[in-house]
Formats: structure tokens, sequence, C-alpha cells
């Protein structure tokens, strides 16, 4: 079932219009759906039906509308009776507000890391879905009350659109559409500020301050204010010669590509570490690595490697931004995983590296399925054409294996791509591997006072060195614990050295502002293949400690034979949840747990013998 609020009311089954009736049904659909699977008590819909005089027979009349609409809109869709009121369940139904809704939140968050062209591809995509004026053929009480802030979100999205278009560079096609914008919404600040911007960026300078005089005089007469911030600054940045690119500027042409700056995205990379320390020989050896394959003298393919929280993604992009002069056509960037840990489907990745590039994919796209979604053949190719003879860099993030990432190699031999991966992707042939360790205690002391005030840290030595070592050297354990000594700056070093002592409650602690460490070493397992099996060996393994062990000794707390043990250990390794440290004197392998993911086993075990819900976060 597909609903429509954006536009007239309407239900869609199988791509048919169903037929609906009348201003007062429509109003009862709209008032169910924008409740979002909530009850809408009698008391609101009466007001959103009659207004403040319901007639006296308006349960009755209320009770006939939901009967008319469970007959006509089926068995898919249940509306139940739920005192004080009715609710709406249709959980394989699509909802074209909270489609938008989902699109919006993306694409603005694609803003803020500055990806303008996946964040313009977004918004374009999410104002598609509005076909009118919203809620067109429902009662003046339901559009009094829902329709002023559904517009405000569709002229939010509006502006974050333009926004990210005037960042590209497209001002001159801009303009003509943000003339019409401002003379239908003359008092919207930022729209006004938005055409100065490409006024001037398209050598109208005096058009721009004629802009700004009409908005201040009609503030001022219809309002009695003065300009608030957005047009105030951009009309001083106007006078000043700097509100972006110069008058007339165009977009670049770059020399050795011979295409233009709007056809090659620029730094669509989430923003560099800038308190980035540690890992010179490391950053080094990539940069080189970057250089060489830019110039076709080395491979294209590019591994970071180590366990969660040892800054895979942080030197990645920070090695990226810094050999951004070896790739004129840009920076790609995706994030190959999802939160929880699982891989994100290749169509997906694709999706967001195409609108990276530009590029429009959605619904109605050539060779679009039956929900409107190009094919992943589809994808591959467009995306291979899109990279083809313009020498990029691909930064892919977090992949979960080598299945699913071939579609995202690109086939040009001027794209590079970097991933970063826990495990070692021996399957992506002819790579160079770069696999990071935990931070020696010197780079580790750096980190934390990047966060932490440094004559706070020197102050307390000795509590400084017992916070290094219970971080062991896990720089997100060390952003964790730096930024908590930041927000409380009243705290002594000593206080959250006492918090962090305890082995039993430390993951606990290691959680701050977004920053987990739990949240970060628990996705590690749920990858690897047979999880509930790996589960089960981190915890049998939890009592042999931190000393190296061979897989003789993991054999015993395993209670099955040697190669079977070996096999487990390894499948630990290729999840970077167990090291090889060296080998015995016989040349076997021996093992050592990071001390922090010696915790979660231990953790993981005290929760399975309490039969407490499965650990996710440290929240």
């Amino acid at each position: 079932m597909d609903f429509r609020v954006l536009g007239p009311v309407e239900a869609h089954k199988d791509g048919t219009r169903i037929a609906l009736s009348g201003s007062k049904v429509h109003t009862v659909l709209a008032s169910l759906l924008l409740a979002r699977g909530r009850v809408v008590s009698d008391t609101r819909l009466n007001t959103l039906l009659w207004g403040w005089e319901p007639p006296a027979t308006s349960g009755a009349q209320i009770y006939t509308y939901m009967s008319r609409l469970r007959k006509l809109l089926g068995e898919e869709v249940r509306i139940e009776r739920r005192q004080p009121g009715y609710l709406l369940a249709a959980p394989h139904s699509r909802v074209d507000l909270l489609e938008f809704e989902r699109l919006e939140k993306l694409g603005r968050d694609a803003l803020r890391r500055k990806r303008f062209g996946e964040a313009g591809a977004l918004l374009t995509e999410a104002l598609g879905h509005w076909q009118g004026t919203a809620l067109s053929n429902v009662t003046e009480h339901l559009a009094d009350a829902a329709l002023p802030q559904l517009e405000e979100a569709r002229m939010h999205a509006l502006e974050s659109r333009i926004e990210a278009d005037l960042a590209l560079g497209r001002h001159e096609q801009l303009t003509a559409e943000l003339t019409g914008l401002v003379a239908q919404f003359p008092l919207r600040e930022k729209l006004r500020a938005q055409l100065m911007t490409a006024y001037y960026r398209s050598g109208r300078q005096s058009d721009a301050l004629q802009s700004y005089y009409e908005g201040r005089s009609l503030l001022a007469d219809q309002l009695g204010i003065d300009p608030g911030e957005a047009l105030g600054s951009t009309y001083e940045a106007v006078l000043a010669g700097n509100r972006g690119p110069g008058p007339g500027a165009r977009p670049r042409q770059s020399e050795e590509s011979g295409y233009e700056a709007d056809d090659a995205p620029a730094m669509l990379l989430p923003p560099d570490t800038e308190d980035f320390v540690g890992r010179r020989a490391e950053l080094t050896a990539l940069r080189a690595q970057l250089a060489d394959a830019a110039a076709g003298r080395g491979p294209r393919h590019l591994l970071v490697t180590g366990m969660a929280g040892v800054g895979k993604t942080a030197l990645a992009v920070h090695a990226a931004y810094a050999s951004a002069a070896h790739y004129p056509g840009g920076c790609l960037f995706a994030e190959l995983d999802q939160p929880d840990g699982r891989p994100r489907p290749p169509a997906e990745v694709l999706t967001t590296l195409l609108r990276g590039l530009d590029e429009h994919v959605g619904r109605g796209g050539t060779g679009s399925g039956a929900d409107g979604r190009m094919e992943l053949d589809e994808l591959v190719r467009l995306y291979r054409r899109r990279t083809a003879g313009r020498r990029r860099l691909i930064v892919l993030d977090g992949a979960v294996g080598s299945r699913g990432l071939d579609p995202l190699l690109s086939g040009s031999p001027d794209a590079v791509v970097l991933i970063t991966s826990r495990a070692r992707l021996t399957q992506v042939t002819t790579a160079r591997t770069t696999a990071l360790a935990p931070l020696d205690d010197g780079a580790a002391f750096d980190l934390l006072a990047a966060s932490a005030d440094r004559a706070r840290l020197l102050a307390e030595p000795d509590a400084t060195d017992d916070v290094l070592a219970y971080c062991a050297g896990l720089p997100l354990a060390l952003r964790v614990t730096g930024s908590r000594l930041a927000a409380r700056p009243f705290w002594p070093v000593a206080r959250l050295a006492e918090r962090l002592a305890d082995p039993e409650t430390r993951l606990r602690e290691l959680s701050h502002g977004g920053l987990d460490v739990i949240g970060a070493l628990m996705p590690a397992l749920r990858q690897l293949p047979g999880s509930e099996q790996a589960r089960t060996t981190l915890i049998q393994l939890a009592d042999i400690g931190a000393d190296a062990f061979p897989a003789q000794r993991a054999a015993t707390h395993l209670g099955t034979r040697e190669p079977a043990a070996e096999q487990c250990l390894e499948q630990l390794v290729d999840g970077a949840l167990l090291d090889i440290c060296g080998v015995d004197r016989q040349g076997r392998p021996l093992y050592r747990f990071h001390e922090l993911v010696l915790l979660l086993a231990r953790l993981l075990k005290d929760t399975a013998h309490s039969g407490q819900p499965e650990i996710t976060a440290a929240h």
C-alpha cells in the first residue's frame, strides 16, 4: 500500500488509486497517517473534522468513516479501536511523508559532512515526493493544524538543497529559481541571502545589493525588525568581496583531465581529524602508496586493517586529504557497514557513490526494478562509466569481507580505491596492506593530551600513566577518556583513573559523547562467519588472560583437539579480535588478546552466566 499526504491525500494499491470520497474520509485517513503509529483520540478527530462545534452524532460518524476506510483499504491495513481513539497499523506500506523525512535527514547529514553532491541528490529526491500543496483535499481544520509544519519542513529541505548546489558552483543555474522563490517568500531571509550569493558569484554585485535593500525595507515595513544574521552577514560579505568565488567565476577546468570541476566532486570526505597524532610511519607509507597508485606505479587497491577502534578511518581520511593533489578528479567516501556491523547492500553503497558524483539515481531511473530502484548491474555499469578516465580516490570504509566488494572496485585504471577493514581481505588481489597496531606510550599520551589539557595530565603523572594503561593504546579508548576529562574540567585525573581501575566496569566507563568501545567491538564479533560459535570461543577463552598462548593451551579450554582449536583462533585473528604475537620453540604461532578485547570476553561470559540480554553498547 502506498499512502500520500504531500499533495492530495491518496491511497494506492498495486499502482492503482483507491477511490476515497469526501473531505471527511480524507481527513480521517490523513490524521491517522500523520500520527505515525500513535493513537488519535476521539477529541482530536472531532476537532480536525468539525472544529470547535462537532455535531451530536460525531462519534457515530467517525465510526462510519473508520468502517468505510477498513473496507476500502483491505486486510493489508489495520485500523484498530484503541482507547481513547483509533490507530492505523500498516507495517508493509509506504508513506511519502516518512520517505521525505528519511531522505531529508540523510541529505542534511551529507551536507554537514560537506558531501555536497550526495546532499544535493538526496534532497532533490526528498523534494520529489511533494506533489503540490500537502493535504489539499482535507478539512480546513486539519490543514490549519498540520500544513504549516509540513511546509516549513519542505522549505528547510529546499534551502539545504540550494546550499549544496551553491557549494557545487551552480550559482548561474540557481539565479532564476531563487528569484522566483524570493518573490513568493519575500520575508524568508535565508532564501534572499542565497539569491544574493548567486547574484554575486555570477558577477551581478549590484543586483545582490539591491536584493538586500529590498529585503531590509520589507522587514522594517511589515515586521518592524532589522535583517538577521544570515542576511546581514551576506550583505557584509558581498561588500567586502568575499562571498565565495569572485564575480563571474566559472567552474575550474583541470589541465590534466580536461573536465570541469562541476563534473568531478571536490573533497567528499568526512571532516579531517584536526588533532591527528601518531602513526607517522604508517601515514608516510600510505601517502607514498597513494602517490604511486595515482602515477600508475603501484596497485590501485590499498587496505588499512586493524582491530576495532584502532583508528583505521582516521588514518585513511587524513591520508586522503594529504594526497588530494594527486587526484584532480576528487575523492569519494562511502561507509560499507551499518552501525550494528551488518554490511550495507552494494546497491546502496553504489547509490551513495553515484550521488557523490552528482548522478541522480533512485525511483524511475534507467534499469529501475519494480520498486523504482536501479538494479545492481545497472548501477555497476553507471559507476564504472562515471569513474572512467578520471583520476579519483575512492575511500570505502568498514569492509566486512571480500564478498560484495567486487561491484565497488572500479574498473578504471585512473581510480584508486582505499579500503578499511578489520579483516585482511586476502581475496582483494594486488592490494597493499597497512596494518595498524595499538599506539605506543608516547603517541598514546599525545592523543590523550589532544583532548585533555596537557598541563593537567603532566600535573598528575601517576594517574595519567594509569589512564594510559587502562586504555591499552587503543585510540578510541583514548579519545573517550580525553573527551570525558575535557567535559569535566574540575575532575582530577585521578578520579577518572579510579573509575577505570575496576576491570569489571572499565568497558562501560569507556563511553562518552557517542564514542563507545563496546559499541565498536561488538560489531567485529557479529561480522565473523558463524558469529555465535566465535562468541562461544571468546567466552571459553576468557580465563586465559593477557599472556601469549599456543593453540594447544586453547584446545584445553575449548575442550577440542589442537587443529580444531587453531581453526577457531584463526577465525578470531581474521576478525581482529586476537593477535598473533610470535611463535614458540616449535615454530607454532602464539596468540594474545588485546586487554580490552579480553575484558569484553569476560563481560560476555558474565552476561551469559547471568542470563542478561545481549550486550549492545555501554549505555
